[in-house]
């Protein structure tokens, strides 16, 4: 058997720059209803970027909501109806300066499932060259290369704990033991 609810109603009770809030009422599989709080997000895109020497560019950024700077692959978020492909490679350049020959759809992730509509898309791009990197106004980060086994490392001991980078980096150390890469 398939699970579902069905949406009776929504209202929203925040709209922000970034997210909106809605507060749903679900008619749930036993006949009875539920509130469902729901951030509503447009979503992001992210890319694994991996030099010739096998190497993956992160970023170093500070995250207000943890008060930390945190290891990320760069990523950002999506405009309404843009393409996720197309938001990746903005990114790659914005945060970065490069460009890539070529990219591997690593498939989207739900990071927060429980209540935010947030999906993820995700690319591993190689053949990497360098483009003018341009940060908007108020973003602030460090780009570094780290070696792929040393990136690794960092997600089995915690040092990333980013849901995007975490996802990416041991998706392809699968697909490599799978020798699918």
């Amino acid at each position: 058997m398939k699970h579902s609810e069905t949406t009776l109603s929504s209202e929203v009770i925040f709209e922000g720059k970034i997210i909106r809030v809605t507060l749903d009422q679900a008619l749930l599989e036993n006949g009875k209803t539920a509130p469902r709080e729901v951030v509503r997000h447009n979503g992001g895109a992210g890319v694994l970027a991996l030099t010739d020497e096998d190497e993956v560019y992160l970023v170093r950024q500070f995250r207000y909501p943890f008060a930390e700077e945190l290891w990320e692959l760069p990523a950002g978020k999506l405009e309404a109806g843009e393409d996720p492909l197309e938001a990746a490679k903005r990114e790659l350049t914005e945060e970065c300066g490069l460009t890539a020959d070529e990219y591997i759809d690593l498939q989207p992730l739900y990071p927060t499932v429980g209540y935010c509509s947030e999906v993820i898309y995700t690319w591993l791009a190689r053949g990497l060259h360098p483009a003018p990197m341009h940060l908007d106004e108020d973003e602030f980060l460090t780009p570094e290369k780290v070696p792929f086994t040393e990136a690794l490392a960092m997600v089995l001991d915690g040092r990333i704990r980013d849901s995007k980078t975490v996802a990416g980096i041991l998706k392809v150390q699968a697909l490599r033991a799978a020798d699918k890469l």
